[in-house]
Parts: structure tokens; sequence; C-alpha cells
């Protein structure tokens, strides 16, 4: 009479803890993506885009970066939360698309501009001292001509485009920022790197899912 074969009790624990691995991976991912949605209600990120990838047009792009970002700095100087940051940006849309319009002509182009206050995806960006993860953030938008060009990305509130990098947790504090959230950001959280792919990889499954 034949016996039964008994499981490979090695293979059956393997599936055990790459199951376990697994599980820990997924809600570690979670609780990350938890902390960008929090950390993306506190921030205003900048997004220009260029004509198109000439060497002209890139010069262009941060001409007009520079002529906003000087414009935003004085007008979010006194900005205490994202709310308020968003409504001086609103109510300011019309006199920063009429500045950037007026250093592209200075420039001798005729290209269109437009700037716009919207939600917008983004993927994970590492500027100095600091990386912001993938996900949807409120941007200050500015588009000129085709908007076809590599784009230059920032954050405009808090004030992390000016702030030198070893200053960036503490502007980051300043504004509202959590001790997680600035973790999130910089070097300073452990599993820094696994935690921005982890929030990727969230990111992709909800952008497949919708």
């Amino acid at each position: 009479m034949k016996t039964k074969e008994k499981p490979a009790r090695g293979l059956y624990l393997w599936e055990l803890a790459l199951l376990a691995g697994l599980a820990a991976v997924l809600l570690w991912g979670a609780l990350s993506l938890r902390e960008q949605t929090a950390l993306s209600e506190k921030v205003v990120r900048l997004h220009v885009l260029a004509n198109s990838d000439s060497e002209e047009d890139q010069a262009l792009k941060l001409r007009v970066r520079d002529r906003v970002l000087a414009e935003t700095e004085v007008l979010l100087e006194s900005s205490s939360d994202r709310e308020d940051a968003a409504r001086r940006l609103e109510a300011a849309l019309p006199e920063l698309e009429r500045l950037a319009s007026e250093e592209v002509a200075e420039r001798g182009y005729d290209y269109p501009v437009s700037v716009r206050l919207e939600e917008t995806a983004f993927p994970t960006k590492t500027y100095d001292g600091f990386t912001l993860p993938a996900g949807r953030y409120l941007a200050l938008r500015v588009l000129i001509g085709a908007a076809e060009g590599q784009n230059w990305w920032c954050v405009v509130f808090p004030p992390l485009c000016a702030a030198a990098s070893e200053d960036v947790a503490q502007t980051a504090l300043a504004a509202g920022l959590t001790e997680g959230q600035v973790g999130l950001i910089t070097e300073a959280d452990q599993g820094y790197e696994l935690r921005l792919k982890s929030v990727e990889l969230w990111e992709e499954l909800k952008e497949r899912f919708e």
C-alpha cells in the first residue's frame, strides 16, 4: 500500500515567508501613501513647461521661472498654510500670467503663456536637499507655447525652491509639515528610498484601477 507523501515543509515555510514579506511591503506602502497624501495637502508646487526641448526654449523656460519665482516669493512670504497660499496664488494668476508673457516678449518670442493653479500628477522628483514622492499635488503651472519641452519643478509653498539644502527641514517644519513628513522628503527617515518606491508602486496601482 502506498503511503501519502508528506508536503515539502521547506517550500511551505518559504511560501509563508514570501506572503508575510509581501504583506509587510503592502502595509508599509499604504502607510507611506497616506503620509504622502497628508504631505500633498500642505505644499504647492511650481511646474514650468517649456515650448520645446530646443536650447533657446529651455533657456527661455528658466527666464520665465525666475520671473515667476521672484513674484511668488514676495506674494507668499507671510502665508501661514497651503490654503492661504492657494488663495493668494489664485488671486494673482492674471498678474503672474502677465509677468510671464512680458518676459517671453522681452526675449523676442511671441509664444502664448497660460498660468493655472490645478491638481497635477507628478513622478518622484529630487531637488537640492529633498525629494518629493510621486502623487497628486496642487501646482502653479506655467505653460509656455506648445508646452512640449522638458519641464521644471519645485515647491513655492513652503518656499523650498529658495531654501538652501541645509535649511529645507527647518523651512518645512515652520510651514506646518510634521517631522514624519519632513522625514519622508529627506534622508532623515529610515528606509527612505524604499518608502519612496513603495509610494510610486501604490500610485501606479491607483492609476490602473481608476
